[in-house]
């Protein structure tokens, strides 16, 4: 009987000790939300679809890479003046439990819709996207983004985002004005004309 008394008060302990735990989480997404909602949508817009094309849209984007890059912006090793100028300060007073909150909350969004402003220069950029360019050693973009442009593991979704953000941050790695050593050694002989094509094509997918 002692033993049994002892198991079930066991039971009782864990299970509260689990639903204190899951309030605990709900809590911190809410807040996460909230940061989301009331801070972020102030440049990212409303569910992540910014409506200027100087930032990025967040909505569907992959939860890891959004992890890392706002723990770049926190550790100021993304450097580019647009990071300088509106994300260390932010992400400075982010504590790791809302960043990955916010990060969730954004990747559960609804995609932004495509928009193809140019579907000649749409139409080049989806050969360079699906194939590359072999005699040039550049490799396919949707070897790591994916063959619709929605990212794999660490790698950005790139599908629906604003062909001008994408041009700048092309054009920020190829100069290391933006480090990223992977992403460099596959965008350094990429003309702008080229940039422009694959930017135009991911903007309308």
């Amino acid at each position: 009987m002692k033993i049994c008394a002892l198991a079930i008060a066991g039971a009782i302990l864990l299970s509260l000790g689990t639903a204190a735990a899951a309030q605990d989480n709900a809590a911190i997404q809410k807040a996460a939300e909230d940061k989301a909602i009331n801070l972020c949508s102030t440049c990212h817009g409303p569910r992540g679809i910014s409506t200027s094309p100087e930032f990025p849209i967040l909505a569907a984007q992959n939860r890891a890479y959004l992890e890392n890059q706002i723990e770049a912006f926190r550790k100021r090793t993304r450097s580019e003046k647009d990071a300088h100028d509106f994300m260390w300060g932010i992400a400075a007073t982010l504590d790791d439990s809302i960043v990955d909150g916010i990060a969730r909350y954004y990747a559960a969004q609804p995609a932004a819709p495509g928009r193809n402003d140019d579907p000649a220069l749409a139409a080049k950029g989806k050969d360079l996207f699906d194939k590359g360019v072999p005699d040039r050693g550049i490799p396919a973009c949707a070897t790591c983004h994916g063959a619709n442009g929605e990212g794999i593991a660490d790698f950005p979704r790139l599908a629906g985002q604003h062909s001008k953000y994408v041009v700048k941050q092309l054009t920020y790695i190829q100069s290391l004005v933006r480090a990223a050593p992977v992403m460099h050694g596959i965008v350094k002989d990429l003309t702008p004309a080229e940039i422009a094509a694959v930017a135009a094509y991911v903007q309308a997918k």
